[in-house]
């Protein structure tokens, strides 16, 4: 499937800023599922430079400065990206092998994914979490079973609700409240592996919803999404991370399906938040966030115009959902 993405963020800033540093996460992962064909990002006002560097993860994040004083940033990430079907592989290892494996032991080869173990900011370690994922870890099952079991359990008991949790509500608090959006539920996912003792990721991107019947699309119906995704030492070297998706109950290899775009990844949201940045001023501000992923129709292969994407309006505490 053939992607066409646009986001858009908007920041109006009173008083105005006078000077400002960016970083964003907006450039798509290239994936054994997912091949990026083009990328642009446009900043208003226009930065004298822009440039893109690769993180620890792998993922792009581009920089820009604003030396001047402005009252509104803009800024414009278009994509296209080609998605395929996704699969779950065949994974017997028990959780209690891997949680073994990625427990520190002297003389051992180290793994990398044991860094994904551990504590994050967004993501404690903590018994509570520990508790609620233990009915699915029951002894000897595989650890394929039993996250795919967590998953199933986290989407029957947690309710999605827009504006229930803000961008730094704690995952405890929303595990407590057993309802947020999908940042929430990523958070919570993750930091239920990781109180066992096993590797878990967070990953942010997009997701191509369908109207319901007798619908017509809405154009910027469409948000940014996340994700977790669990390490499997008993896959090939390269394919060992399978993406779980609480809130959709949706797991594959490498990404829940071809209508998912995966973005970026990391120990949790801070690492990946799409834009942040210091600003000098600009004492309040109000944020407008529209995405639109659409599968690209047009014959010349160009994205649709940006004439012909309409925005949705979004806290900045529901930035990804």
């Amino acid at each position: 499937m053939k992607l066409g993405i646009t986001h858009e963020t908007v920041y109006d800033y009173r008083p105005m800023v006078e000077t400002a540093q960016h970083m964003a996460y907006l450039t798509p992962l290239q994936t054994q599922s997912q091949k990026l064909h083009s990328h642009r990002i446009e900043v208003h006002p226009s930065p004298p430079n822009l440039c893109q560097t690769i993180d620890v993860y792998g993922n792009t994040r581009s920089f820009f400065a604003l030396q001047t004083p402005h009252r509104q940033l803009r800024v414009l990430a278009f994509s296209e990206v080609s998605t395929q079907p996704s699969t779950l592989p065949a994974s017997t290892v028990a959780w209690e092998n891997v949680r073994e494996c990625l427990r520190y032991q002297a003389g051992a080869t180290f793994d990398a994914a044991s860094e994904f173990v551990f504590a994050s900011p967004m993501v404690p370690r903590l018994s509570e979490f520990a508790l609620y994922a233990r009915p699915s870890f029951t002894p000897g099952r595989s650890l394929l079973a039993a996250a795919l079991d967590l998953m199933h359990r986290m989407f029957a008991d947690f309710t999605y609700e827009s504006l229930s949790t803000e961008i730094n509500t704690p995952a405890l608090q929303a595990l407590n409240q057993r309802k947020g959006v999908c940042q929430d539920f990523a958070h919570i996912l993750i930091a239920c592996l990781r109180s066992l003792g096993l590797a878990a990721r967070y990953v942010s991107g997009y997701l191509l919803t369908q109207p319901a019947p007798g619908t017509v699309k809405l154009k910027g119906s469409d948000a940014s999404h996340a994700w977790g995704s669990v390490y499997l030492p008993d896959l090939p070297e390269g394919q060992r991370w399978v993406d779980l998706d609480p809130t959709n109950d949706r797991a594959g290899w490498h990404s829940p399906g071809e209508d998912y775009v995966t973005l970026a990844i990391g120990r949790d949201f801070s690492d990946v938040s799409p834009l942040r940045g210091v600003i000098h001023g600009g004492a309040s501000h109000t944020l407008h966030v529209g995405v639109t992923v659409e599968p690209m129709t047009e014959p010349d292969g160009n994205h649709p115009s940006q004439s012909q994407s309409q925005s949705q309006s979004q806290s900045q505490s529901n930035s990804a959902v």
